[in-house]
């Protein structure tokens, strides 16, 4: 049977993008819901969260940090999957989302790319690698002008891989935002630059810098619909796996 995918911010510009994906795979749009109050043509208007994940097999979520909690509640209590790819998230969203995930099935991702998974990957591998000491990690983003939070999702998802590979937590290495008289550089610091101009999709950099060699690992994205392909793979997925937290490395079949 097809899903029936809801949409959170089914009116966005993200929304109209899902909407247009879960045509092109073939599948079900159940609805969405809006905080502007308006819908997509053809499509259903739920009034609330409640409502369009009671309605929905999948809820598709590129909403706003503020709504991760609730978000989370609701679809843990109407037993829908959820595909979450909101960035920003406090570590009490995250302990939400954790929560969700022991009952529903959870695809939580700092991108939905595949290209950008495949670099995540990388990243962790050369971070195993490359020694702390020798190699300082620096990771530079750039995001249009209207993004509100900083770093990126995606950078902090690069952060953690780099975090993972060398057996450390992000939280006691991230060095971000770097101005005034800072001192040297701490070895195996994990460095963070955050640049916004225009109208950039998202471009990300790892650098891996040694005395005698750079490694650099990047990625641009010039098409939000490369996000809207990847969630709408993710939410297809989701049917009939057990609750649990997942990432788009399992999506892709890549853990």
């Amino acid at each position: 049977m097809d899903k029936g995918i809801g949409i959170a911010g089914i009116a966005g510009r993200m929304g109209r993008l899902l909407t247009e994906e879960v045509a092109a795979a073939g599948a079900r749009l159940a609805g969405g819901i809006d905080r502007s109050g308006s819908g997509v043509a053809g499509a259903a208007l739920f009034p609330d969260i409640a409502a369009l994940a009671a309605g929905s097999d999948v809820v598709v979520d590129f909403t706003h940090a503020s709504t991760a909690i609730p978000h989370a509640r609701a679809v843990a209590a109407a037993g829908t999957a959820w595909v979450l790819g909101t960035s920003g998230l406090s570590a009490a969203d995250e302990t939400a989302v954790a929560e969700a995930a022991r009952h529903v099935p959870v695809v939580y991702a700092p991108n939905f790319a595949p290209g950008v998974n495949l670099v995540l990957a990388l990243a962790e591998k050369l971070a195993a690698a490359l020694p702390a000491e020798q190699y300082d990690a620096e990771i530079v983003e750039m995001h249009h002008r209207q993004k509100v939070d900083a770093p990126s999702g995606t950078a902090i998802g690069m952060g953690r891989a780099v975090a993972k590979g060398r057996g450390v937590r992000l939280e006691d290495v991230a060095e971000s935002g770097r101005d005034g008289h800072t001192g040297p550089r701490k070895t195996g610091a994990i460095g963070f630059a955050a640049l916004r101009g225009g109208q950039v999709v998202g471009e990300h950099t790892l650098l891996f810098a040694a005395a005698t060699e750079h490694i650099a690992l990047s990625h641009r994205a010039f098409d939000r619909r490369a996000f809207a392909t990847g969630a709408i793979r993710a939410a297809l997925w989701t049917q009939g796996r057990p609750p649990g937290l997942y990432s788009m490395m399992d999506v892709l079949g890549m853990r």
